[in-house]
């Protein structure tokens, strides 16, 4: 059983991060590492489901511990990929997406080169920003904090492997043309470094 791919998604708050990789999870080739998060859960989020849900005293100490594979500190929140579930993930074979902020996805690029980073956004900056706005959830000072965020990650964009546009109502879309770089990096020559020996012996 060959070992399963690290695919990285990042994109700015409205950018259907959620949504799309749900899509991708309906297929038995993918699987989710759930992170963990020091910040309070939203209406309707389950521990251990939507994410490991634990203080930030307990955080820092996973940290310090190395079983952490990736964090990142926003908006005064700390949030995270341990790095055993991650691993046991990979090993059964299965596809392992990481929902994580660019630099959470830069720090997981320099650990494992090999892993694939895709930059999912809204068609535009003021689509994210209707977006964000018609959610009607959060403050303006949470909106604007992170419209803010979302130029600085932008501006990152270069450390990233591919970038999928989810247009409204196309999420679908977005999550086939993820499943397309999936199955094209699984194909990639610098993958499959045996590829003569194999033929020649099969």
């Amino acid at each position: 059983m060959k070992k399963g791919l690290m695919l990285v998604v990042s994109g700015p708050a409205g950018s259907g991060k959620g949504t799309v990789n749900a899509m991708l999870l309906e297929r038995e080739d993918f699987a989710f590492s759930v992170s963990a998060t020091t910040r309070a859960p939203r209406p309707g989020e389950v521990d251990g489901v939507n994410y490991h849900y634990i203080t930030r005293e307990e955080f820092l100490s996973r940290i310090d511990s190395g079983d952490m594979l990736e964090y990142t500190e926003y908006c005064g929140n700390f949030y995270g990929t341990p790095l055993r579930e991650a691993e046991e993930v990979m090993q059964s074979g299965k596809n392992l997406i990481l929902e994580i902020e660019v630099e959470g996805a830069r720090n997981v690029k320099a650990k494992y080169p090999d892993a694939v980073l895709v930059l999912l956004l809204p068609p535009s900056y003021s689509e994210q920003e209707a977006r964000l706005r018609g959610r009607g959830t959060e403050t303006e000072d949470k909106i604007l904090l992170r419209l803010a965020r979302a130029k600085e990650e932008v501006a990152l964009a270069d450390c990233y492997d591919y970038v999928v546009y989810n247009f409204d109502g196309k999420a679908r879309d977005a999550a086939d043309q993820i499943l397309s770089i999936v199955e094209a990096e699984k194909l990639s020559i610098r993958r499959n470094p045996d590829v003569a020996k194999n033929y020649l012996n099969a």
